[in-house]
């Protein structure tokens, strides 16, 4: 099993439950869902595929993991929409290197691999998580475009556990502009709905992903300004 591997690089997490803690991300390339929005369109969409995808082995990526970041620091598997792919051989190979393995995904397929935590993001858009991906998830990431996306995003999540953790997070063209429709509407249903939770994408301000000399730093305008680089 190899995995199409788009980006690999040590930061730290910028958003939910774990905000700020040490992290490794691996982003492998493919997803179907398409979103407008998209601030990783680089591992599906047409015009800004790379030339070239590295294909890694589970044992080839535990070895990057345990040389380019410090015990401790946990492993993020995203995408595109990691799912996809059969993951048993990589979350075996980073546990044996003590790691804590976390998943990010829309949720379209079936679980494979053992995992520390998941963290759904439904697309409601597109194909709705499956009801095993959201019986499991610890946390949902709602992301709000437009004011109807929370309800909408919502509506997908039957079977959800009472503990699991939902984020509703501005997307980042809103957050960046200040769109006062999308946040105050967030800042209204988390107040009416104290379940909820009002996110952010605290890296993007950092710019910490940034510092990793092997993050993707192309200018991709999805959701994003150019001129600004994200």
């Amino acid at each position: 099993m190899k995995y199409p591997v788009y980006e690999r690089f040590y930061t730290w997490q910028g958003e939910g439950v774990h905000l700020g803690a040490a992290a490794y991300f691996i982003r492998l390339y493919g997803c179907p869902q398409a979103c407008p929005w998209c601030d990783s369109a680089g591992t599906w969409h047409r015009d800004y595929r790379p030339e070239g995808v590295t294909l890694m082995s589970a044992h080839d990526l535990a070895e990057v993991v345990r040389a380019e970041s410090p015990a401790g620091a946990m492993v993020v598997i995203t995408g595109g929409e990691p799912i996809l792919f059969d993951l048993a051989p990589l979350t075996d190979a980073l546990h044996a290197l003590g790691r804590r393995v976390h998943l990010e995904t829309s949720g379209i397929a079936p679980l494979r691999g053992e995992l520390d935590w998941v963290t759904l993001s439904p697309k409601p858009f597109g194909t709705w998580p499956t009801p095993e991906v959201v019986a499991r998830a610890d946390e949902v990431k709602i992301i709000v475009h437009d004011v109807s996306d929370i309800q909408a995003g919502l509506e997908t999540l039957d079977g959800l556990r009472g503990e699991a953790v939902i984020w509703l997070h501005p997307e980042w063209s809103r957050a960046r502009e200040r769109d006062m429709t999308v946040l105050n509407a967030i800042t209204d249903t988390v107040k009416r709905h104290p379940r909820l939770r009002a996110g952010y994408q605290m890296h993007k301000l950092y710019r910490a992903d940034d510092l990793d000399p092997s993050s993707d730093k192309r200018l991709i305008p999805l959701g994003g300004n150019t001129e600004l680089g994200y």
